[in-house]
């Protein structure tokens, strides 16, 4: 499935999504991202800041690949 993600929040609805789908708490996906649960939690609340190195570490511990497309 290929959805456009065009907004912070969008992208941590899906996030959230896909973690909740692979019965993982927050805390266990930060583990295996090397992230920190706070991470999680702000990527999922749509912080805007998040930096790319996390959340490329997230999309890869969810199974989850990253796509840029020309409009």
């Amino acid at each position: 499935m290929t959805d456009r993600i065009t907004t912070s929040d969008e992208l941590g609805k899906r996030v959230r999504e896909r973690r909740v789908a692979l019965n993982l708490t927050q805390g266990e996906l930060a583990d295996v991202a090397r992230v920190s649960p706070r991470f999680v939690s702000e990527l999922e609340n749509g912080k805007q800041t998040a930096q790319l190195a996390g959340i490329q570490r997230v999309l890869a511990a969810l199974g989850l690949d990253l796509y840029l497309d020309s409009r």
